[in-house]
């Protein structure tokens, strides 16, 4: 088992910025990317950012240049630098940690992120 713990999210005007952390413990051993999602009222979940666990990144198109993630294996944690906030970035955050052994898909709780503009 995996347990996914994010935190940092909050309500922060236009053109500012978060950090969302994401917080693996668990039977990690065959998690080899972590994903940040997020899910605004009545949209479907949207792939944001993804890192591998030698630190590849890819991000949707509407978040380049202002999104960075990076992780710290040590720590076991997964970081989503925000900046430059838009109302449209709106949403639950979601870390998910996908297991390519047992194809089994790891969420964690969510954390809200609110942009008044």
């Amino acid at each position: 088992q995996v347990q996914l713990v994010e935190s940092g999210g909050g309500l922060v005007q236009a053109g500012g910025s978060l950090r969302l952390s994401c917080a693996a413990s668990g039977s990690i051993f065959s998690i080899n990317f972590i994903n940040w999602y997020r899910q605004a009222p009545g949209k479907q979940r949207e792939l944001v950012a993804v890192i591998t666990r030698i630190g590849i990144t890819n991000y949707v198109d509407s978040v380049k240049g202002r999104f960075t993630i990076s992780r710290d294996n040590a720590k076991n944690m997964v970081y989503l630098q925000m900046n430059s906030l838009k109302p449209e970035d709106t949403a639950v955050y979601y870390c998910n940690a996908p297991d390519t052994v047992t194809h089994k898909q790891y969420w964690g709780q969510g954390t809200q992120v609110t942009v008044s503009s």
